[in-house]
């Protein structure tokens, strides 16, 4: 497919540094595709093509180890939400995702348990790695360093849409941003089966930077429907989190979409990475030129998935619902304060 056919707008990101004139009508650009898909293609990203190959190649080999491999770093292990989760026990809105998968966050050391501690620095920790895949570990910390500079330049591109300074997002987020990635797997469905690769959900963050393979299955909510957003080769889909929605008022929406499987004998594989706010952080508001102020639609009102502008309650409230399992056996005592039914809805 090319872009041109693309029903999501294609950015390249090489306009936002060019002359007055092109970089002007870059950020008009990127204002309609927040206020319309909230969804875009980011083309001149500067990622190398062997990184990403390599990435693919690496969760392909992961995906394909003994499932007693993946299980001895399943995240049932982890009272920090990370490691491998298998087909059906990631929950969105009291439904199975059929999806296999693997969290990365920030490699740093945990917090000492304290229960008089806020409740989120249970949420940083170490990760867990496969021994049977040791070069797994360099690779994705290399891709993460290398992709999370290239979401913080995505803010920076959307602060200055705002009509903002472009570090204006730096204070939540330096010098310890929330950092995730997940390699995921859609296994192939028949037709009798629910098609439910991933449940319709928004993304809790600042900014998605998603790399497909080859498969599609991606969907982005409409005013006209569901739309596809298949891969295009050499292209990111990012995707505004509720982070900006909150600190915008609604004028950068985070949007609904969802994964639908595969067909039977065939898979699905991406590579997602999230970009949030330090845990600690308070999402501010921003007040926009009045030449924007129409932009600001409001924050979008959802009484089964309420948001905080308190960033480690709201990723951890996020953690808590996708992860039943994990919340029972590491973290019970926050379930009444959370009001967590198991699977209400996902973060992520």
């Amino acid at each position: 497919m090319s872009a041109s056919s693309l029903p999501l707008p294609v950015l390249d990101l090489g306009r936002f540094r060019s002359d007055t004139a092109q970089r002007a009508e870059f950020l008009r650009d990127v204002r309609d595709a927040a206020f319309g898909p909230g969804f875009f293609y980011l083309t001149g990203h500067g990622i190398s093509d062997r990184l990403i190959r390599d990435v693919l190649i690496a969760s392909r080999n992961f995906f394909a180890l003994p499932e007693s491999d993946k299980l001895g770093v399943e995240m049932i292990n982890s009272p920090h939400f990370r490691g491998y989760t298998r087909a059906g026990r990631e929950f969105t809105r009291g439904q199975p995702d059929w999806r296999e998968q693997l969290d990365v966050g920030a490699e740093r050391e945990a917090f000492p348990f304290s229960r008089s501690a806020p409740p989120w620095t249970r949420l940083q920790g170490p990760n867990q790695w496969p021994a049977a895949q040791p070069e797994l570990k360099p690779l994705l910390l290399r891709y993460q360093q290398e992709v999370t500079a290239l979401a913080i330049k995505v803010l920076r591109v959307f602060a200055a849409a705002l009509g903002q300074s472009e570090d204006v997002f730096e204070p939540i987020y330096a010098p310890a941003p929330n950092q995730l990635i997940k390699l995921i797997r859609y296994p192939g469905r028949s037709a009798g089966d629910s098609d439910q690769g991933v449940g319709a959900h928004k993304d809790s963050g600042f900014v998605t930077i998603l790399l497909q393979d080859s498969v599609a299955g991606l969907q982005v909510e409409t005013d006209d429907g569901w739309i596809d957003a298949p891969p295009l080769p050499g292209s990111f889909v990012v995707n505004i989190g509720e982070i900006l929605e909150l600190a915008s008022n609604g004028a950068l929406r985070a949007n609904v979409h969802r994964v639908v499987s595969p067909p039977p004998g065939t898979d699905r594989l991406s590579v997602a990475f999230f970009l949030g706010a330090r845990l600690d952080a308070t999402v501010p508001q921003l007040t926009l030129p009045p030449e924007l102020a129409d932009y600001a639609r409001g924050v979008t009102q959802d009484p089964q998935n309420p948001l905080f502008r308190d960033v480690g309650r709201n990723y951890l409230k996020g953690r808590l619902r996708s992860h039943p399992d994990v919340a029972q056996r590491h973290h019970a005592d926050l379930l009444e304060e959370y009001t967590i039914q198991p699977g209400l809805a996902a973060a992520y």
